[in-house]
């Protein structure tokens, strides 16, 4: 029992090597740091492309990873990390090459599986050059993609496991542990007790996510169950959202995990609003999605109701730091359940705007 109980302790108290890449940190007291991936190829740079990678930093990204398929495309992502504030992560496969010319620009962290990465000697000039250059390097496993000898084992979540250790044997004994492992399933109990097992034995970094968990809401309903139980251990210290749609979604929907565990590192707006019903006389899903890009980006730790009408509005919602409801074309401002000002449909929105500045 005294043994159990040292165990359990451990695992609640356990703390996580420190990793820094570039200006953020994982593991010891930092928070957990959210992430997301390019979604394109990328032959130009312009205005309009950092202006949208920047845009997924307002909205909370803290490390944007890109594809590096080809040599020629390192040089692109080198001239991007010098014009963006997140780190940025490099995505390498098959090719040993590609990860050393990454390490000749400001690039911190790469992602290689050492098992498609070539011959073991190929391998240990990548980490070779990633001590010389303090470079982070995350290796993992993927449910999907196991090798063939561990598709035998009965245990998926422990065949994951052991895909992740034989990559990490291999760079410790090369002396390395500048390291983040990612293990990662669709299945999300598979998921859960795949983490949970390598935490229990090792103190690296965790990268969190469900894989390929679909469009945006069974992505968001897969990985708030399957991440939340993680997180809520102190399991995981950067998490990437996987979600077949646009990467500013990954952004906010991790951003609102986070947010409700309170495991946040940044003052963020707590949205409340209600559906539509037949009493509705204040469209609340036309308002919501036209202010909802500037609520994300405010860097405010304060509640913010949007309401259909006048019943649920400032009574059910006197809670609330600020909101808003109406009836026709009267739209009332209230804060913590008192109307502060009357507004038309037309100038309601500035005036929401304008009255949430305030606070």
């Amino acid at each position: 029992m005294i043994l159990l109980l040292f165990l359990c302790y451990y695992i609640i108290m356990k703390r996580i090597r420190e990793i820094r890449i570039g200006k953020i940190c994982l593991g010891g007291d930092h928070p957990v740091a959210v992430q997301t991936m390019w979604d394109k190829a990328i032959d130009v740079i312009d205005e309009t492309l950092i202006a949208s990678i920047n845009k997924l930093e307002t909205f909370g990204c803290q490390l944007i990873r890109f594809a590096a398929p080809t040599l020629d495309s390192v040089t692109i992502l080198g001239e991007i990390a010098e014009r963006i504030n997140m780190p940025l992560v490099a995505d390498i496969h098959f090719d040993y090459k590609i990860a050393l010319e990454c390490m000749n620009y400001n690039i911190p962290k790469i992602r290689i599986n050492p098992g498609n990465i070539g011959a073991p000697w190929k391998v240990e000039e990548v980490i070779k050059k990633a001590k010389d250059t303090n470079t982070v390097i995350r290796i993992g496993a993927n449910g999907g993609s196991l090798p063939k000898d561990l598709k035998k084992m009965k245990n998926r979540a422990e065949a994951i496991v052991k895909a992740a250790e034989d990559q990490l044997e291999f760079l410790e004994k090369l002396n390395f542990h500048n390291i983040v492992v990612s293990l990662k399933s669709s299945d999300i109990e598979e998921n859960y007790f795949t983490n949970e097992a390598f935490y229990s034995r090792h103190d690296y970094p965790l990268h969190l996510g469900i894989t390929e968990a679909g469009p945006l809401i069974p992505s968001i309903v897969k990985s708030s169950i399957g991440l939340s139980r993680l997180l809520e251990k102190g399991i995981g210290n950067t998490i990437r959202i996987s979600i077949s749609d646009d990467p500013l979604k990954e952004v906010i929907a991790a951003n609102e995990i986070l947010s409700a565990l309170k495991l946040n590192s940044t003052k963020r707006v707590d949205l409340i609003s209600c559906p539509k019903c037949a009493r509705s006389s204040f469209d609340t899903h036309t308002f919501t999605q036209e202010i909802q890009d500037y609520l994300y980006s405010v860097d405010k730790d304060i509640s913010v109701a949007i309401m259909g009408c006048m019943v649920n509005g400032p009574g059910e919602s006197s809670h609330a730091d600020i909101g808003i409801s109406g009836v026709g074309n009267t739209i009332a401002i209230f804060k913590k359940g008192e109307i502060i000002r009357r507004e038309t449909a037309c100038s309601a929105k500035e005036a929401f705007i304008e009255e949430i500045e305030k606070l």
